[in-house]
């Protein structure tokens, strides 16, 4: 039998999934020590776009939510996570800002760094990873699995042997984020790359969008996997990956040890809950297997934003045709895999399409840069009709004759301000500048969420307001009870 351990997903991909990135250090705080006595392997907790959401949403310098969460955690290995070529946004960032980006999170405590590339450009994922291992990380690249013509196991193969002969990967993330790999195939396809792996140990990060998550961690461990991702119970399941609860329960009773101290999930699960009913954000639940999901193959994220867009013209009806047409898009410009940023260059194309009545009207500027090359190289062939529509305007064409831009970091600095700090010069380069104003001048303190309802919190207080009782009621929560008498 196998020691298992596990990657808390719960403040990173639980919350990306299912708040909409609106989670910041003060819901955290109230059960930081809960969750930093755990004893988990890796504690998931950041990445650009969830910087993105604190800035321009939530005005909170992400720094210093960072920083609190950080110092709430001494005992924790904290992860964050880059694209191999970008951060922030769904475009190219230049090589010099990612090194920088990489290197800031370092200094702010992040220990671990995993490296997502849904073209797999293994070279430039390695490249992000030795600059992560200089910075005093540990590097974690990725292989998202996808169902394509083109992503065969000759495809995986390759790519799991380029990365593990590099000897740079302290471990490879098995990503399946569309929640599509079919236990029937999970059996062969965790099993090669454990195979082509060697020494490097695998981690299995398994969306639970069509219920087959748990299952899948179950054949992973089975093939000698013994790294899990997983959240707490209210922010596990549906878009999400499963829950702690259920997958330490099963690997106990297949006979495997778990050294994590499961006594305190129930409150981080219900501190979330609570968090989440309060703010309105959206609480995991158990999803049936849909085969419309496996075909469409949209991560949780993408999904809610087609929505949105839809419902935001009036046109919230169209969304089953939206759907079905990104299949068709996807297929044309090759099979990308569909995660970021992919994932959302397909559904914003099928969702104009279909709109504008006519298929490629309008190519965006990110599609371009992805027929051109920009990205990497596509899984599959770009269908030459695509090309042809790519090229027919002056912006394609200069797109797809040009380059990214590769300006130097001494070149951005003096563009931005040579006395910024490494933390504003980011922000400012990655987000619209009047945001980061609005930003700096609205942040303030940091104060723990203590909702109402919450283990922390006063939920009495609904009881008493709710309360029909004439001369006294009482109300107990956890091991406060209160009784008001007349």
């Amino acid at each position: 039998m196998a020691r298992i351990e596990f990657v808390d997903q719960s403040l990173r991909d639980g919350q990306q999934s299912l708040w909409g990135m609106r989670m910041h250090a003060g819901h955290i705080l109230p059960v930081a020590e809960a969750i930093d006595s755990a004893g988990y392997r890796i504690v998931d907790l950041t990445g650009s776009s969830p910087f993105e959401v604190l800035v321009r949403f939530l005005q909170m310098d992400p720094w210093q939510n960072l920083d609190a969460i950080h110092a709430a955690l001494p005992h924790t290995v904290l992860r964050a996570g880059t694209r191999s070529n970008g951060v922030v946004g769904m475009g190219i960032t230049p090589d010099s800002i990612v090194e920088l980006w990489v290197r800031t999170l370092a200094k702010h405590g992040i220990g671990s760094l995993w490296i997502f590339d849904c073209l797999h450009n293994v070279e430039q994922m390695l490249h992000v990873a030795r600059i992560a291992k200089d910075a005093g990380m540990t590097a974690s690249p990725q292989l998202n699995y996808s169902l394509s013509p083109v992503h065969t196991d000759e495809h995986y193969v390759g790519l799991m042997e380029r990365m593990a002969a590099a000897g740079v990967a302290d471990t490879i993330i098995l990503g399946d984020e569309a929640g599509v790999l079919h236990p029937d195939r999970a059996r062969r396809w965790i099993g090669l790359m454990q195979e082509h792996a060697g020494a490097i140990p695998l981690e299995l990060h398994f969306h639970d969008k069509t219920a087959m998550g748990a299952l899948n961690h179950q054949i992973g461990v089975e093939h000698g996997c013994t790294i899990l991702h997983t959240a707490a119970r209210s922010l596990a399941n549906g878009h999400s990956l499963p829950s702690t609860e259920v997958a330490v329960d099963n690997m106990r009773r297949l006979g495997h040890e778990v050294l994590l101290d499961t006594g305190r999930l129930q409150e981080v699960s219900a501190h979330f809950a609570a968090c989440a009913a309060q703010e309105g954000y959206e609480t995991g639940a158990p999803v049936e297997y849909s085969l419309a999901t496996v075909q469409q193959q949209f991560p949780g994220g993408m999904m809610g934003t087609l929505r949105n867009q839809l419902e935001g013209v009036g046109q919230a009806h169209r969304l089953p045709e939206v759907l079905e047409e990104a299949v068709q898009v996807r297929a044309e410009m090759g099979y990308p895999l569909m995660a970021t940023p992919f994932s959302q260059l397909v559904g914003i194309q099928a969702l104009l399409n279909v709109l504008q009545g006519e298929r490629y009207a309008t190519i965006p500027d990110e599609n371009l840069m992805y027929i051109a090359g920009w990205y990497g190289t596509p899984p599959g062939a770009v269908e030459p009709e695509l090309r042809d529509r790519a090229s027919a305007t002056e912006r394609g064409r200069a797109i797809l004759d040009g380059s990214p831009a590769q300006p130097s970091l001494a070149e951005i600095r003096r563009q931005y301000g040579e006395r910024l700090s490494d933390e504003e010069l980011l922000l400012r380069f990655l987000m619209p500048e009047p945001d980061v104003d609005a930003m700096y001048a609205a942040a303030t303190p940091i104060k723990p969420v203590l909702p109402v309802s919450g283990p922390g919190g006063l939920g009495w207080l609904g009881d008493v307001l709710s309360s029909k009782a004439g001369r006294s009621l009482s109300s107990t929560r956890g091991n406060i009870s209160v009784t008001l008498r007349r």
